[in-house]
């Protein structure tokens, strides 16, 4: 080994550990520094470590195996009990649920006897809102009775347990306890027979409920049907209309068949027929009514002469006017009155060229004084399609509209007809 000479201003410096290797003639030295010491060291140490723990876990292996799988036959046994708690639950509900189903059956038959009934006149009533509602006669906010969805039978296959729970309303949880939960054991809750009759007669009640709404609500149409047809019937008969009735069958029809002991109608088949015969009598006279000249031929123009008696504006003398006159320029259209057959179209005397129309009812309208006729003798006309232009051909001082309205021939004031349209206005939309 050879030593260094130390720096004498500090000290003597540590000697360091010198590791030869002779081979030979081959000499190798390695110095041992501080650090590799250290790392040497802790190798070491790591090694040992490791090694005392895996000998720890050999001896402890046994010990944690055998504590698992006494976990687990826990864990089965719990399971096990929970299994069996089951087993005698559904084994006693499905013991309740045979004796109680027949019980259940019979109601639900009664329910569905029930709502078959209840849609069978919901089709019928169907029918007459729909014309009530064209009638204009139900009420916005009035609601419409929708059928309810049909009923299932309670069956105790496949998903029978959940179709009677639902249909009894008994698909609920039973609250958790320390008890119930360590067994899985659910406390048997009312039987089915016993909540049946409860919402079973909840259900008839409610039921019994919505038909008496359709019967106050029958009896509210039938009510405002007839005094808007009493109305209407009282308009026309001021004006002397008279409406047929159309509760009476034509002689031509052929009855017949054997005699029979008469049945007493129903209460809502006897509400359905006074409705249906309401609304019957309601677009009657208001057929009569829209085919009739209540409306103006000559709207938003003024009306320069009335009917009665007036001067002659050529003779000068007192004359008979028997229509009313109103302005209108050359070329002005001139509108229908009402609906009807057109009797008379073309040059008549002192109209000059007239519209004859027949609207029924002995009731015929003229349109007199036309520069120009846009329909022919046979055409069918509606309320306010456009007959002619104004005119001043005839007997006339100047452009104008000539309007007569005739009952069997005889000439009567048109402001009857026009007043009665304005309050007729408000019943026929």
């Amino acid at each position: 080994m050879t030593h260094k000479t130390e720096n004498r201003t500090f000290g003597k410096r540590r000697q360091q550990h010198i590791i030869i290797l002779a081979s030979g003639d081959k000499i190798r030295h390695m110095t041992v520094r501080p650090w590799m010491a250290a790392l040497a060291f802790s190798f070491l140490g790591v090694m040992a470590i490791g090694y005392l723990a895996a000998t720890s876990y050999l001896v402890l292996r046994d010990n944690l195996i055998g504590a698992t799988m006494a976990r687990q036959a826990r864990m089965q046994h719990d399971y096990e009990d929970r299994i069996a708690a089951l087993r005698a639950q559904v084994d006693r509900v499905t013991s309740r649920q045979l004796l109680d189903q027949q019980v259940v059956e019979d109601k639900v038959e009664k329910l569905l006897e029930q709502q078959v009934a209840l849609s069978s006149r919901h089709g019928k009533l169907g029918s007459l809102l729909d014309r009530a509602e064209d009638s204009g006669i139900v009420a916005k906010e009035t609601p419409v009775i929708a059928p309810a969805k049909p009923l299932q039978k309670a069956s105790l296959s496949g998903d029978g347990h959940r179709a009677i729970d639902s249909l009894l309303g008994t698909d609920t949880t039973a609250e958790a306890t320390p008890d119930n939960v360590t067994l899985a054991y659910v406390p048997l809750r009312e039987t089915v027979a016993d909540r049946a009759d409860r919402v079973f007669s909840k259900v008839t009640l409610s039921l019994k409920t919505i038909e008496q709404e359709q019967l106050d609500r029958i009896q509210r149409l039938t009510v405002g049907a007839t005094e808007t047809a009493s109305a209407i019937e009282t308009i026309l008969d001021r004006n002397g209309i008279t409406v047929e009735p159309t509760d009476l069958k034509p002689e031509t029809d052929a009855l017949g068949g054997p005699y029979l002991e008469p049945q007493m109608p129903l209460r809502f088949e006897t509400s359905l027929d006074d409705l249906d015969s309401a609304l019957s009598r309601l677009d009657t006279v208001r057929d009569t009514a829209r085919k009739l000249p209540f409306a103006n031929p000559a709207p938003g123009k003024e009306i320069t002469s009335r009917f009665g008696n007036r001067v002659d504006p050529f003779l000068g003398k007192l004359a008979m006017h028997a229509g009313i006159d109103f302005r209108a320029s050359t070329g002005g259209e001139i509108q229908s009155a009402g609906a009807g057959v057109v009797t008379a179209a073309g040059s008549a005397g002192g109209y000059g060229n007239m519209v004859e129309i027949d609207h029924g009812h002995g009731i015929s309208t003229r349109y007199g004084h036309m520069s120009r006729v846009l329909v022919s003798v046979g055409d069918t006309v509606a309320v306010g399609d456009t007959i002619g232009l104004a005119g001043s051909t005839g007997r006339s001082t100047g452009p104008h509209l000539h309007y007569e309205v005739r009952r069997n021939g005889d000439a009567v004031d048109p402001m009857r007809f026009l007043n009665a349209g304005l309050k007729l206005s408000g019943l026929l939309n």
